[in-house]
C-alpha cells in the first residue's frame, strides 16, 4: 500500500468517525414511582409494599432504556428520582445505562450536560387532580399546590422548565391518564405514554404489565425519533414560583380522606432560574 492509499484510508476513517460522532446522542431518563406501570397505591411507594414498587419501577426503567438504545442513543442516564432516590436495586437495571441514586444537592438532574432529550418516566398529576393516582406536587405531606408564573403547575411543568434552562426538551412523559392530559397541556410536542387510568387517589385500571412495558419501549423510540423537532417549554423571566403549604398534621394530598386547607400558608419566590427557585434560593 503506497503513501497515497494510506492517506486516503485515513481520510475515510476520519470521515466515518466524524459521522458516527455526529449521530451519537445522550438521553436522560428521570423516573418517579407513582406513575409507574402497576403502581396503584401509596403502600407501593412508601409503605409495606415498597419493594414491589421498586421492582415495578426497575422494569419500566429497563423498557425505557431498551427503547433509547433501539432509537440509536449512545448514552443513557437513568435517575432514580422518587423520594430519597434509592428505590431500585442497581443489579436489576440494564447495565448499558448509567444509574444515579441518592441525593444530588443543588441540581435537579445530575449529569444532565450533553443530553439531547429528557424522558419523564412514571410521573403523576399535580396535587388535587380529580381521580388521579397518587397526585401531589413534590411533597404529598406538605404542599397543597404550586404555581409557575401564576399558572397552576405540577412536577411535569416545573421539571420541563428546569430542563429548558439547560436547553434540553422533554420528549416523552409516562404515567396515568391524568398525567398524560397534564403533559399535553404543558408540552404539546411531547409523546405521551398512558400505562393506567386513574380511578381515585389510591386506585387505577392497569394496562397489563407486559403490554405497558412494550408501550413504553415503543413510545420511547417514537419520541427520540422526533427529538430534534421538540420545542423547549417557554418560561418568562424573572420567573415566580409559588407554594401553598399544608398545616402541620394534615393528611397527605392523596389520602382519600384529605380535605384541602381553606387558608394554606403561601410562599412565593421570584428569580432568574426555576431550578434554583425549586432547589435553592426559592426554597422557603
Amino acid at each position: 500500500m503506497n503513501v497515497a492509499h494510506v492517506k486516503r484510508l485515513g481520510v475515510v476513517c476520519a470521515g466515518l468517525l466524524a459521522a458516527r460522532a455526529a449521530q451519537a446522542f445522550k438521553v436522560y431518563v428521570f423516573a418517579d414511582m407513582e406513575g409507574i406501570s402497576g403502581v396503584t397505591c401509596s403502600e407501593q411507594t412508601l409503605g409495606a409494599r415498597k419493594e414491589e414498587g421498586g421492582r415495578l419501577m426497575a422494569d419500566d426503567m429497563n423498557a425505557c432504556v431498551a427503547g433509547c438504545f433501539e432509537a440509536g442513543a449512545t448514552e443513557v442516564v437513568v435517575r432514580d428520582g422518587h423520594g430519597g432516590g434509592t428505590n431500585v436495586e442497581p443489579a436489576r437495571i440494564d447495565p448499558r445505562a448509567k444509574l444515579i441514586q441518592g441525593a444530588t444537592p443543588g441540581v435537579r438532574f445530575k449529569d444532565f450536560e450533553g443530553s439531547e432529550a429528557l424522558i419523564l418516566l412514571g410521573y403523576h398529576a399535580k396535587a388535587l387532580t380529580p381521580k388521579a393516582v397518587l397526585a401531589h406536587s413534590y411533597s404529598s405531606a406538605t404542599i397543597q399546590g404550586m404555581w409557575l408564573n401564576g399558572r397552576e403547575v405540577g412536577e411535569t411543568g416545573v421539571d420541563a422548565a428546569v430542563a429548558a434552562e439547560h436547553k434540553v426538551p422533554v420528549v416523552m412523559v409516562s404515567g396515568d391518564d391524568k398525567t398524560v392530559a397534564e403533559a399535553r397541556e404543558w408540552l404539546p410536542d411531547a409523546v405521551t405514554c398512558e400505562v393506567k387510568k386513574g380511578t381515585g387517589p389510591q386506585g387505577a385500571e392497569l394496562v397489563p404489565l407486559e403490554q405497558a412495558r412494550g408501550l413504553i419501549r415503543q413510545k420511547t423510540r417514537e419520541a427520540l425519533a422526533r427529538r430534534k423537532s421538540m420545542r423547549l417549554l417557554q418560561v418568562s423571566y424573572p420567573a415566580t414560583l409559588r407554594w401553598d403549604y399544608l398545616p402541620k398534621g394534615s393528611l397527605r394530598t392523596y389520602d382519600p380522606a384529605f380535605k384541602p386547607a381553606a387558608e394554606p400558608r403561601r410562599v412565593e419566590r421570584t428569580g432568574a432560574s426555576v431550578e434554583q427557585l425549586l432547589l435553592g434560593t426559592g426554597k422557603p
